[in-house]
């Protein structure tokens, strides 16, 4: 990427970051502190002791999933939102090129995911610590860490489909590649034990296609501590592997806009 386009992506960056903040998504902090207050008076009657684990496991997947909606929501109707109101019309007539376009569109999304979880994880570190919950602060950093990179990956498989699709199906595919993203390889064992070589070979290539989720779901072993975490190259290469895909369905994503007549 040269230089001269780094303003330009990042102008786009802030202006989708303002946007998105509009909305009010943040009252999502707000509605995860009431929920997990309620589970922190709800579970200890029907846990029968293993309240603590629960709560730290109810609160990373809570985070999870609200993040990944909100990507998957946002994400998909980002470029459609601009088709529609005919405003991409105006941003084509400035010295910003498409790619700069998308990269900025979906960075702008990155930092709204990025602080969403660090707010959610700020208020899941603090109730741990209001109740004396024991818990790994490292394994739970890198838990929250990897849930949003999973997130930013998600906001640029939205992102993606949103750039030829309608915004409704856009989020739909999306969805349904979160879920084979973090089945893929249950389902390559599955097909490995079933013995039949046609379903083997449509279960390795779902493989080697969609996004192999489940690397960057730490929230398990957050759970139980650094003592089953995996090694630090381990988690590093998961990290880049993300990276790697987001930036190659940015690739696409900006092809495909480029070759869109507006």
């Amino acid at each position: 990427m040269a230089k001269t386009g780094l303003p330009r992506i990042l102008a786009v960056a802030g202006n989708v970051y303002l946007e998105i903040l509009r909305d009010r998504l943040l009252y999502l902090v707000a509605l995860f502190t009431l929920l997990m207050v309620a589970a922190a008076v709800l579970l200890p009657p029907i846990a029968a002791g293993t309240e603590h684990k629960i709560f730290l496991d109810l609160g990373l997947a809570a985070i999870h999933w609200l993040s990944g909606l909100v990507a998957l929501l946002v994400g998909s109707g980002l470029i459609n939102r601009e088709v529609d109101k005919r405003t991409i019309l105006v941003v084509l007539t400035k010295p910003v090129s498409r790619a700069e376009w998308v990269v900025g569109k979906h960075l702008g999304l990155a930092m709204v995911l990025v602080l969403l979880v660090g707010a959610l994880g700020l208020v899941l570190l603090l109730l741990l610590i209001l109740q004396g919950i024991t818990f790994a602060l490292s394994s739970l950093l890198w838990a929250i860490g990897f849930t949003a990179l999973e997130a930013i990956l998600l906001a640029a498989i939205a992102l993606f489909f949103g750039s030829f699709t309608s915004s409704l199906l856009a989020m739909l595919m999306g969805l349904a590649v979160y879920l084979m993203g973090h089945l893929s390889q249950h389902l390559v064992n599955l097909a490995r034990l079933s013995q039949d070589p046609g379903l083997t070979r449509i279960s390795n290539f779902l493989y080697l296609v969609l996004p192999d989720l489940e690397r960057l779901n730490l929230r398990n072993l957050a759970v139980y501590g650094p003592e089953v975490m995996p090694q630090g190259s381990v988690l590093i290469s998961h990290g880049l592997y993300a990276l790697a895909y987001t930036a190659m369905l940015l690739s696409l994503t900006s092809l495909i806009i480029y070759r869109r007549q507006f």
